[in-house]
């Protein structure tokens, strides 16, 4: 008896010895969030150049370190970079808009909408012109309320003479409607806006216009009314103003596209913006969906020399094309070869020059970005940043300098000035991370893997413990984001902190952060790899670079969490039903898990029509039986991008199913948090330390960075 007793204690104790090795404590998620941005960016030294510009291409700046602020005003033509007093902080960038209005060029005249109708305002003396009159709910002019994104501000784009501007009436009377029920004391408010879904017989159309506004007078264009659709992103307002519009110098006529509903179809026209009539140049029908570029709309009319600068991924990626725009008919190619334009950001028409930035053609990461110029014949192709890493350029007000910034995820910012051809004037700042280094912080690893086909390369990050055991192996986490508008990743430029991915990784995890196939900003055929199947949502790559990637780093495969926002609330949930043997924990936030109950021309462009697409078969509610490990669902109760009902189907399948889950409601958030972040991300560590790493949690940590009011 003795002897059994004995060895009872023993293992008690070691039971109990154990347990207290596998508490943190309230100091242990303190260290975690001194990795937070709002604590690593006060140990930055010069950290980079905001340029604000003034007459003849001088321009001054603040740099912060170490030794305080200074203001330098930087002379491009003596090559000079000289301390002042003479600016004292960062002016604001020209308004754009002004309280929901859209200013003219000149300054002088600002468009708003009242009652449906279109007014235009005298800024000097405030007086009021109406412009329309047959403006009526659901049926207004300029309107921005179309799916998830509904504001006060009008759509329209001003010619460059402040004479005119285009706009349209939009027509959503037959369109359905969405619905959102406030939490509060009291009646609660129900909010409801016209919200298209994938597989509707009615959504929002265009009715396009042309108004003259110093003589108020609607000139409608001849043709039916368009899809509310953009080349660029979801709808005809992305950049939030009036996309794919191209106005001629003297305001005689405008250049537009239109996109069909399955954004398979362009059409290229150019309208007379006196008389109306419109004239279809060319039009381009693709297998899957079309788009403009990553960032920015990447075609042009040269109204002087009757030409069309254009962009397509018709020879397998992005490049341009230079068009008559009288025949309709290609000139020729502009760029061509293995790799991407993102974004034309410069068109001299008199030298016949365009510049721009492209990724992939320079032998290092395929998602580094490098600013280059070409001619409109396809000659004369020259890089203009040259050093490795992922550039970001800004032209001076004359277009004979730009400043580069450029860095890797693991090598801090250098900003230089230079000539428009290249030529270094001089170098402006280096970002310093040695405090912050000093202080025990180290950079995030870009790792390269092969994808789930065994032969595409794949990119990402990979984020360890600053302090790690020797022989231990870790629990990995990846955060996901598919896409597949954008990638997990986001910008490949140096930043201190990512979200909280070291902040986690100091918990005791390995996060990794993979952009997986059918993301952006490669080859078309990259992208198309699951068109049609968004389910996918990148899994098979996450799996595989996780298997391979614990060949090198000490990642414990059998003990896997993943978790992401929106998009990736959706793969998160997807990867916890379809692959609950290799993922065990997962958090999923706010996710759009039936497409079918998110906005129309989000899974219309990326999945094809309901007719042609299987949507029944990529809905996660139907695979919530199959749910093994921990699970996490968090949604915003007024969240008007995905309205929260696609969570709560999930939740109803898990409760119908018998299945155990945890749920986190914000009754009044929207998309985002906002000031409950720091609360989700708390429990987001909460729950990953418990069920991942296996160990107790402080209990009810208060973040410091934000706290709730």
């Amino acid at each position: 008896m003795n002897k059994y007793w004995l060895t009872v204690t023993a293992c008690a104790l070691a039971i109990t010895a154990n347990a207290q090795q596998q508490a943190l404590t309230a100091e242990d998620y303190k260290r975690a969030e001194s990795f937070m941005g709002y604590n690593t960016s006060k140990y930055i030294d010069n950290p980079g150049v905001s340029p604000t510009w003034l007459p003849g291409d001088k321009f001054w700046y603040i740099n912060k370190n170490e030794a305080g602020t200074q203001t330098y005003l930087v002379d491009p033509a003596t090559k000079t970079k000289t301390p002042t007093t003479e600016y004292k902080s960062v002016s604001p960038p020209p308004r754009r808009a002004r309280n929901n209005e859209e200013l003219s060029p000149d300054g002088k005249k600002s468009i708003l909408i009242k009652d449906y109708n279109l007014y235009v305002k005298d800024i000097a003396t405030g007086k009021l012109t109406q412009l329309t009159t047959d403006g009526i709910k659901d049926y207004g002019y300029a309107t921005d309320n179309a799916g998830w994104k509904h504001s006060d501000a009008p759509i329209l784009r001003w010619s460059p003479d402040s004479k005119k501007i285009t706009t349209f009436q939009q027509d959503q009377r037959n369109s359905k409607d969405m619905y959102l029920v406030s939490t509060n004391v009291g009646a609660p408010k129900l909010s409801a806006w016209k919200y298209p879904l994938p597989g509707d017989k009615e959504i929002a159309t265009i009715r396009r216009v042309i108004i003259d506004v110093e003589n108020p007078k609607i000139i409608s264009l001849s043709i039916p009314p368009d899809q509310h659709r953009g080349t660029l992103s979801d709808d005809i307002s992305s950049s939030g103003t009036f996309d794919d519009i191209d106005w001629k110098a003297d305001g005689s006529e405008v250049a537009f596209v239109s996109t069909s509903r399955d954004h398979k179809n362009e059409k290229f026209h150019i309208a007379n913006a006196e008389t109306g009539a419109v004239r279809e140049v060319f039009e381009e029908i693709v297998k899957t969906q079309f788009e403009s570029g990553q960032g920015a709309i990447n075609w042009r009319y040269l109204a002087a020399s009757k030409e069309i600068i254009w962009y397509s991924e018709r020879d397998n990626w992005g490049h341009l094309y230079l068009y008559d725009a009288t025949t309709g008919k290609v000139k020729n190619q502009i760029t061509k070869g293995d790799w991407v334009v993102t974004r034309m950001v410069k068109v001299d028409e008199k030298t016949r020059t365009i510049y721009f930035m492209a990724n992939g053609r320079e032998k290092e990461n395929p998602y580094f970005g490098h600013f280059y110029k070409i001619g409109f014949d396809g000659k004369n192709l020259t890089l203009l940043t040259p050093e490795v890493g992922n550039h970001a350029v800004t032209i001076s007000p004359t277009g004979k300098y730009f400043i580069d910034s450029y860095s890797q995820p693991n090598v801090p910012q250098v900003a230089v000035l230079r000539s428009l051809d290249g030529k270094l004037i001089t170098t402006l700042e280096k970002t310093d991370v040695s405090r912050l280094a000093a202080t025990g912080w180290k950079a995030p690893t870009p790792v390269s893997v092969k994808a789930h086909d065994g032969k595409t390369d794949i990119y990402g990050l990979i984020f360890t413990p600053t302090k790690m055991d020797a022989g231990k192996k870790y629990p990995v986490i990846d955060y996901i984001y598919p896409g597949p508008q954008g990638g997990s990743v986001g910008s490949w430029s140096f930043s201190a902190s990512r979200g909280d991915h070291q902040a986690l990784a100091e918990l005791g995890f390995i996060v990794v952060v993979i952009e997986g196939t059918s993301n952006p900003n490669r080859s078309k055929s990259f992208h198309d790899m699951t068109y049609g199947n968004m389910a996918e949502n990148t899994l098979p790559d996450q799996i595989t670079a996780i298997k391979q990637l614990s060949g090198k780093y000490p990642i414990d495969t059998t003990k896997v969490g993943i978790w992401g926002h929106s998009g990736g609330g959706f793969a998160t949930a997807t990867a916890m039903f379809r692959y609950p043997d290799f993922f065990k924990v997962g958090i999923s936030e706010s996710g759009n898990h039936e497409n079918r109950n998110y906005e129309d021309d989000w899974g219309e462009r990326y999945n094809g029509l309901v007719e042609n697409a299987d949507y029944e078969a990529q809905a996660n509610q139907n695979y919530a039986k199959n749910l093994k490990g921990k699970l996490m669902l968090v949604h915003g109760m007024m969240d008007d991008n995905v309205p929260p009902y696609n969570t709560l189907l999930v939740v109803e399948a898990l409760e119908k199913a018998n299945k155990s889950f945890d749920l986190v409601i914000f009754p009044n958030s929207a998309h985002g948090y906002g000031p409950y972040s720091p609360y989700m991300m708390r429990r987001r560590w909460d729950y990953f330390v418990q069920n991942l790493l296996g160990a107790q949690i402080p209990h009810d940590y208060q973040m410091t960075g934000t706290v709730i009011k």
